[in-house]
């Protein structure tokens, strides 16, 4: 039997294509609504097998859903949350896959207050997956196999709601931690946001006669600054304070790594470079 009657998806491109794509393999979902601006994106994700009906009208798809899960830029999950609320049935759960959580949480959590009960919950969520491609042709169905999902309950939220965005993820394969949206933020500037910083900042100060000359570690460092530049432009604005704080211990290990160099210290360079294997190595592959 399905989890969920109707799932409406705002956003049909690599996360919500995954998720429809999952959804439906799982057959968790008896309908699974694509909801977005361009009809031609839509047709994609309903050729693709990721949803089983498409609309442009935001209204319309998440009238009769169980679940919504926006998709969309940062910057705009709080639009169409509130948008999404106000549309359908009031025990209609919301959730998002937004990078960051605390504005758009504390956003969403005002805007539903505000209508005293009679429109949907909304339960922040992000799960720790991707690809540095974008759009719906990049869907897969197991993007979130084995993968952690944080979702962010507040005060605000109904626990019947959470357990549910709980059980969705887990549903498509995710581990799933609960975290507060301030403790979420903080976490991922250091070990999700910071390295995309990084990764952007060696590519681009590799000089263009030298990339004949790069190789898989290049590759390898440097493969997530081909992401989407607006989507991070908006993820590195809306946590702009804890990703400088991230920045400082970054900053000492290099100034540490330079001195070391400079010096021709070698037991010094042999200490940081053996700190950086045991760290990296308790993660695996």
């Amino acid at each position: 039997m399905a989890f969920f009657d109707t799932v409406a998806i705002v956003g049909v491109g690599l996360m919500g294509g995954s998720i429809g794509l999952a959804l439906r393999k799982e057959r968790m979902a008896r309908h699974v609504i694509g909801i977005g601006r361009r009809i031609e994106q839509l047709r994609q994700a309903e050729n693709r097998g990721a949803v089983t009906e498409a609309t442009t009208d935001l209204r319309q798809g998440v009238a009769t859903a169980n679940l919504v899960v926006v998709c969309t830029p940062v910057d705009l999950v709080p639009e169409y949350v509130a948008a999404a609320a106000k549309a359908c049935k009031p025990e209609t759960i919301i959730t998002d896959v937004g990078s960051t959580k605390a504005a758009i949480v504390a956003a969403c959590d005002k805007a539903l207050a505000d209508s005293k009960g009679l429109w949907a919950s909304f339960v922040g969520s992000h799960p720790l997956a991707g690809r540095e491609r974008t759009g719906v042709e990049f869907a897969r169905e197991d993007l979130f196999q084995g993968r952690t999902t944080v979702i962010t309950p507040t005060e605000e939220t109904r626990e019947e709601a959470a357990a549910k965005v709980e059980a969705f993820w887990q549903g498509l394969g995710s581990k799933v931690v609960r975290m507060t949206p301030a403790e979420h933020d903080i976490s991922i500037a250091a070990t999700s946001h910071l390295p995309h910083l990084v990764a952007s900042a060696l590519a681009a100060a590799t000089p263009a006669d030298l990339l004949t000359l790069t190789a898989s570690g290049w590759a390898d460092t440097t493969r997530i600054a081909s992401g989407d530049i607006e989507l991070w432009r908006q993820i590195f604005l809306d946590n702009r304070v804890n990703t400088l704080k991230a920045l400082t211990p970054f900053e000492t290990v290099l100034s540490e790594l330079r001195q070391a160099l400079e010096s021709a210290d070698g037991a010094a360079l042999a200490r940081l470079l053996q700190q950086g294997k045991r760290i990296r190595d308790t993660v695996g592959s």
